[in-house]
């Protein structure tokens, strides 16, 4: 009875006050946000909350209705606050859940909020700040409260906390932080003054506790992003319990200027070891190993006397133009030796803002293959004798000789040409193909042919190698031929009687290659024959018992002379004729007897 009466009171109050439904309810439209209690609250801009205390008034019980809904009448404009009367309770209690009524704002733009006009309960009106709405209902209440104000929100605060507890009974509240902006929001920190009877039991996150106050310090709260905590403890005391949520936060303007510091760094690629006569391939790779581009980088290699590049000059000078952060640029040419050597060379690198960098030192070693030859052989030979010849090639460098080749002219006039494995002809060459010949080695190959003429036989050989000079070396030999003259003698008749005749043929053959000169043939007759004539090439003579036939001055190879000497037995027995051959080519004469019977009846 006392409750319906206190409802009764309360609604009569508000009939009085001139309260009553606002068009915008009875049309479906939003309404002011209104505290469903049987008790009133409002909380401060420090979220304190405060006991509303009705103002005396006389009842109107005719107007009392059990089935009454609360109604916020429209308030004057005021220049903050909210006013909040109680709510009739309904005759059967229900607990319903906590309502939350927040303002945000959209991107940082302000906006007007909508006024309702101030209400009045028992006479006296109660304000609440515009940047804080409260909810109070049966089983809690919620409290959003936006900074720094409504119009103009970057933080908003929601705070939802139950509406009674039971003492030394535990329970919990939240406090949720957004972030309204598009921005984020940095060194955010939320202060929690805890009343003097509250036994603070934990929160999570884990909070900073000062005395009464818990801290969290968050960092950083990004566009639209929230933070939820969770507070739970004991009241300790019957007193009601006061807890004051304070925020601060940083909006940063920050400005950055990047530091950057180019490095160069560049290297040097050569080879170890190359030929004379090949070009040195040399890389460049320069790259910027800092941060921040590097302006007019420049490559410069000083050459060592001996080498330069393809254009004659001793330095080498790139430009690598800008190079970004990380950026490499890559340079290849190709130098030339002019000597033989070791060549230790290094690249700089430098930039328009006094960048330096220095490659390490390369080390080539220019070789170069010498060769050298020998063709040997006799200085003399008869015509129609082989004749060999034996040619050595050797490399006398430094560097390998690649790909050696040696070539043999034949000569005209040679037949049975011979040479040993390996060689081949081409037309009037003989060619071996010895492949690569390292320093300090060699290689000998023989040809024999044979000379079908007198004079000098000169034969020539050369030798190549892949960047070797050519090198020729020849062979004379004089060519003579060798007379071989022989000397036969024979008689005709055989036996002859005494007072016969019979006749000595004399024949000289010539069977050497050359011609054999001042042939004499001489002749000596036995005491049993006489003398009758002679004839032949030559003239003879006859003194004594001695034939002589005057001297033959050529005989040319192959050809015969014959003479003929005619004798008389004069007494019966073996008689013999001698023959004695003379010429230029003899050291010794030639001689030949040719027995002859005669017979007496």
């Amino acid at each position: 009875m006392k409750k319906v009466l206190t409802v009764s009171l309360a609604i009569c109050a508000m009939l009085l006050s001139g309260c009553g439904v606002s068009d915008g309810e009875q049309d479906g439209q939003a309404k002011p946000a209104v505290a469903r209690s049987g008790r009133s609250y409002f909380w401060d801009k420090d979220l304190r909350p405060t006991v509303a205390v009705p103002a005396r008034r006389e009842t109107r019980t005719d107007e009392t209705t059990e089935t009454a809904e609360p109604q916020l009448a429209a308030r004057e404009e005021v220049p903050s606050g909210l006013y909040i009367e109680p709510e009739q309770a309904p005759e059967a209690p229900q607990r319903s859940q906590a309502e939350l009524v927040t303002a945000t704002v959209e991107d940082l733009k302000p906006i007007t909020p909508q006024r309702a006009p101030a209400a009045q309960l028992h006479g006296e009106r109660f304000v609440l700040d515009t940047d804080l709405v409260a909810v109070d209902e049966g089983g809690a209440h919620a409290l959003s409260m936006v900074y720094p104000r409504p119009d103009y929100g970057i933080i908003q605060v929601d705070k939802t906390m139950p509406q009674e507890v039971r003492l030394n009974r535990p329970f919990a509240y939240i406090i949720k932080v957004t972030n309204l902006t598009n921005m984020m929001l940095t060194d955010v920190v939320i202060t929690e003054t805890l009343s003097e009877q509250f036994e603070f039991k934990g929160s999570e996150p884990t909070a900073r506790s000062e005395g009464t106050k818990l801290i969290w310090e968050i960092d950083s709260l990004g566009p639209r992003a929230n933070k939820s905590i969770r507070i739970s403890g004991i009241a300790s005391g019957s007193s009601p319990l006061e807890h004051c949520t304070a925020i601060t936060h940083t909006i940063r303007d920050c400005a950055m200027v990047k530091v950057v510091e180019p490095t160069l760094e560049i290297g040097r690629d050569a080879p170890s070891q190359a030929v004379l006569c090949e070009p040195i391939p040399i890389d460049y790779v320069v790259t910027n190993t800092g941060t921040g581009a590097a302006q007019n980088v420049q490559i410069v290699d000083t050459l060592p006397v001996g080498l330069q590049t393809a254009d004659g000059k001793g330095k080498v000078v790139l430009d690598a133009g800008t190079l970004l952060a990380g950026e490499s640029r890559r340079f290849s040419i190709k130098l030339r030796a002019t000597k033989t050597g070791a060549y230790v060379s290094k690249a700089v690198a430098t930039s328009a803002s006094g960048l330096l960098a220095e490659s390490e030192s390369t080390l080539t070693s220019v070789r170069q293959p010498i060769l050298s030859m020998t063709k040997s052989g006799p200085q003399r030979q008869f015509l129609g004798r082989a004749v060999t010849y034996e040619i050595t090639v050797l490399n006398k460098g430094d560097g390998p000789a690649r790909d050696t080749v040696v070539e043999d002219l034949i000569p005209p006039g040679v037949t049975s040409v011979e040479a040993t494995a390996g060689a081949q002809s081409a037309g009037s060459k003989l060619v071996w193909e010895l492949g690569t010949l390292e320093p300090n080695a060699a290689k000998t190959v023989r040809v024999s042919y044979t000379p079908t003429r007198e004079g000098d036989l000169m034969s020539t050989a050369t030798a190549t190698a892949y960047c070797a000079e050519t090198v020729t070396d020849s062979a004379r030999t004089s060519v003579t031929g060798i007379p071989a003259s022989r000397l036969q003698v024979i008689d005709l008749e055989d036996p002859i009687e005494v007072s016969s005749t019979t006749t000595y043929l004399i024949t000289v053959v010539n069977e050497g290659s050359a011609a054999d000169t001042n042939v004499r043939i001489i002749c000596t007759l036995d005491d049993k024959v006489q003398y009758v004539s002679s004839a032949g090439a030559t003239a003879g003579s006859i003194m004594g018992k001695t034939v002589s036939f005057a001297p033959l001055r050529t005989l040319e190879p192959k050809a015969k002379a014959t003479w003929r000497v005619v004798v008389r037995g004069a007494r019966a027995g073996d008689v013999r004729f001698k023959v004695s051959m003379h010429t230029d080519h003899l050291a010794l004469p030639i001689e030949h007897t040719e027995a002859t019977h005669i017979y007496q009846h």
